[in-house]
């Protein structure tokens, strides 16, 4: 159910063996998306249950969810890049059938994140699948 760009996440993953250069990488995805304008940084786009400041802005053009999303910390910043890599070109009809803590696990995030990166990752997720239920 993943798309191609998470399958390459998971084969990035696989190849890396320490968790630091995981984390590592993971950043670097946060650093490779394009900052939010601070227009779209408000209350309405603002993901609560996140221990940082998280804004997710989402698009569902022509049947397709998409999301652009913003984070004050790296870390968060590189999460919001692999949830980008799972939903964004989902038709939005299937947003509600990705597994996100299943194929998180893959990624063995689960065991390697801190309780509020945890709950902050729960609550992105909820936010995605209840903005594509509504669309």
């Amino acid at each position: 159910m993943a798309t191609p760009a998470f399958e390459e996440i998971v084969e990035d993953f696989e190849f890396l063996d320490d968790w630091e250069d995981r984390y590592r990488h993971v950043i670097d995805l946060g650093k490779a998306m394009d900052p939010l304008e601070d227009a779209f940084k408000v209350p309405a786009t603002k993901v609560d249950g996140c221990a940082s400041q998280v804004w997710l802005v989402p698009n569902t053009e022509d049947g397709v969810f998409r999301f652009r999303g913003d984070s004050d910390a790296m870390i968060v910043r590189g999460l919001i890049a692999v949830l980008g890599a799972l939903y964004n070109e989902v038709p939005v009809a299937e947003v509600a059938a990705v597994d996100a803590p299943a194929e998180l696990g893959r990624l063995g995030l689960n065991d390697h994140l801190s309780a509020q990166r945890s709950n902050g990752l729960r609550a992105m997720v909820e936010r995605i699948q209840q903005t594509a239920a509504k669309a």
